[in-house]
This record gives C-alpha cells, structure tokens and sequence, in this order.
C-alpha cells in the first residue's frame, strides 16, 4: 500500500525521519539519554549470541541459587523467626494454590513452578536496580555498551517466559482431559455457535504469546525509559521515589504473570464447555 502515499508526504516522512535519527545521535554524543530497543550484544559462544540480558539472566539464576543454598542451610527444627515468615508465606501460596485449582494433588505438582516463575521474574525486577546495572560496560566505537541490562526488558526473554508458561498450560490441559477431550474445546462441531465459540477459544491461546509477553517487557521497559528521563533531567531527588515505585511495578508484574499462568491451568483442566450434562 506504499504507493497509495503522496510523494510531498513521504518526503515529509523522511525528513522528519532523518531528523530524528540526526537529534538522537548527536544527543548521544552529549551524554544525553540513549535508549535500545533491542539487547546489545556482547559476543558470541558456537555461533549463539551472547548479550547483555542473557549475562543478566545468568545472574539471576545465580543469586536465587545461592539464596536457596543458603536458606536451605539455615533451616532448623525450631524454627526463628525470619524462618516463620518464610514458612507463613509460603503455606499462604501453597493454600491459594490449592484452592484454585482445588485439589492437593495439582498443588504440590505446580506449586514449585509457580513460585520459581515469580521469583526469577520478581529478582530481575529488583535487579533493574542494582548499581552496575546499565553502567558498567565497555565503549564500542562512539557507543556505550552496557555488560547488564534488566532482563525483561528483552522481549525475547518475555517471549521465552511466555512460551514456557503456555507450553505448560496446554501439556497441562492434555495429560488432565486427554488430547481429543481438550481439543474438543477449541474444534467442537456440535453446532455453528459452538464451532465459533472454539474458534474464538483457540484465538485466545495463540494470543497469550502476544499478551503474556508484550504485557511484561513493555511495563518493565517503560519503567526503565521512564527513570532514565527523570535521572537526566532531576538527577537528585525525584528518581527515588520513582525508583521505588518501580519496584512495586516490578512486583505487580511478577505477580500477575505468575496469576495469569495459574489462572490459564486451572482453565486448561476445567472440562470442555457442556460435557458434564452427559
């Protein structure tokens, strides 16, 4: 549909255009804002690229390993009271958890997935935050590279957390109901309406990839753009109650994707629509 555009207008589209790129590159050479988009890449390991958000997930996945080490080792019979905190919290998730999907059974099997899902999201969160985080780096030419930056504000990493969920959710729905029984939910010919209805259904699935992760890299990434732009302009005061705030986004977050993925297994192992009148 490209030609369907008046020539003036798309002149005036690469102008405007050309301009923006020129302000933006000559504010990166005045230490103004830069913002990326897309993960810088550090370098690559058997052809796999290496960026700066997959450095950052190994982080994670390494403090939540030492945080679990540790705990593990201070767990006593009789327990203190940091660890009667943990285990009050803990057995008020696992009783959610159970109560939604209402059964004991499903609990035991999803509640570890859940809560590591909610803590590797929730960590990286924090870390956004942590100094070094998008300071320390290496100069590449007349760009700045940063070694870490958050990780959810990688959309391939948002993606990846997605595709990890819903392959739960839908293996999830198969081994509970059988695979022509949940299938049944989304090809159902018993009548056009219901035919419809499936077809709006099966939609649905394929869009929690766009949902899912769309929801939390924007969040996250609009926080980060955000605070960049308070730092530049009221580098003192400002950014800390922003940055706190943020914080509670970044639990928000971790808390509704972990819900959704909840939420979506319980809907996945419900019975198709109209099959307990037979």
């Amino acid at each position: 549909m490209g030609w369907l555009i008046p020539t003036a207008f798309a002149e005036e589209i690469v102008h405007a255009t050309t301009t923006a790129a020129t302000t933006t590159h000559e504010a990166a050479h005045e230490g103004g804002i830069h913002v990326a988009l897309a993960a810088e890449r550090l370098g690559e390991f058997i052809g796999i690229p290496i960026t700066n958000t997959l450095v950052t997930s190994w982080v994670v996945m390494a403090v939540l390993i030492a945080l679990a080490v540790f705990i593990n080792r201070r767990i006593a019979l009789v327990p203190g009271k940091a660890q009667v905190l943990f285990e009050s919290m803990f057995t008020f998730v696992y009783d959610y958890v159970r109560e939604v999907l209402e059964s004991d059974t499903l609990a035991r099997k999803f509640f570890p997935f859940l809560v590591t899902l909610f803590l590797f999201i929730f960590t990286a969160n924090i870390l956004e935050f942590t100094p070094g985080i998008g300071s320390l780096g290496f100069h590449h030419g007349d760009t700045f590279v940063p070694l870490f930056r958050s990780m959810n504000t990688d959309l391939n990493v948002t993606l990846a957390l997605t595709i990890i969920a819903v392959l739960v959710i839908e293996i999830t729905g198969v081994i509970m109901l059988g695979f022509f029984r949940y299938a049944s939910k989304f090809l159902n010919f018993s009548s056009p309406i219901n035919f419809v209805v499936g077809l709006i259904e099966l939609f649905t699935e394929v869009a929690r990839l766009v949902s899912f992760s769309f929801r939390l890299f924007g969040n996250i990434f609009a926080g980060e753009v955000l605070i960049a732009v308070i730092v530049f302009f009221l580098p003192y005061i400002v950014p800390v109650p922003l940055m706190l705030f943020e914080v509670f986004v970044g639990f928000i977050q971790a808390a509704i994707f972990t819900l959704l993925t909840l939420f979506f297994i319980k809907m996945a192992i419900a019975e198709p629509h109209g099959s307990e009148a037979h």
